[in-house]
């Protein structure tokens, strides 16, 4: 089994809604997508499907813009893998993909929220030690900010997300 990562396009939006709600308990984080979607945060480029030999969309991952302090970064939220996909290196591909489409792109700094022992193979580290912070406590080793390259310098403060994700 084979998986090929490209950039999601509008038609793929019930296939990834339908990746989140196998992937999650519930609704949350499929309907954080659709909010995100009609967002000014939205980034269609940096929206990006994981998809099987048979063109169907296996995982989906999305960066959205959010504010940071004065400046701006990016949020990685949510990373969704169907179930029969999961532990087979779906999740670490859409990642890459995602944080290199951000890099090339010229993007500074990427925020997440999650587990240190998932994402620190990224890079991500806790964002207090880049004078980052949530708006919201959480222990600080789970905040976790990535500069992208060229990033010396960057945003400082606290994150402001996009209003969807007031709903999660």
């Amino acid at each position: 089994m084979t998986i090929r990562i490209r950039v999601e396009i509008p038609a793929d939006a019930p296939a990834t809604r339908r990746v989140h709600m196998a992937a999650f308990p519930g609704p949350e984080e499929a309907d954080l997508v659709d909010a995100l979607r009609r967002d000014a945060a939205w980034v269609p480029a940096l929206s990006v499907v994981a998809v099987d030999e048979r063109d169907l969309i296996v995982g989906h991952v999305l960066l959205t813009r959010l504010q940071v302090g004065d400046g701006d970064g990016l949020s990685l939220a949510p990373v969704a893998v169907a179930p029969e996909w999961q532990r087979k290196g779906v999740g670490t591909a859409l990642v890459q993909a995602a944080l290199a489409a951000a890099e090339a792109a010229g993007e500074r700094l990427v925020v997440v929220l999650g587990d240190p022992g998932y994402y620190g193979r990224f890079g991500f580290e806790p964002a207090s030690r880049h004078r980052i912070s949530g708006p919201f406590e959480v222990p600080d080793e789970y905040f976790q900010v990535l500069p992208l390259t060229g990033a010396e310098g960057g945003p400082q403060g606290v994150c402001r997300y996009p209003a969807p994700f007031a709903a999660v």
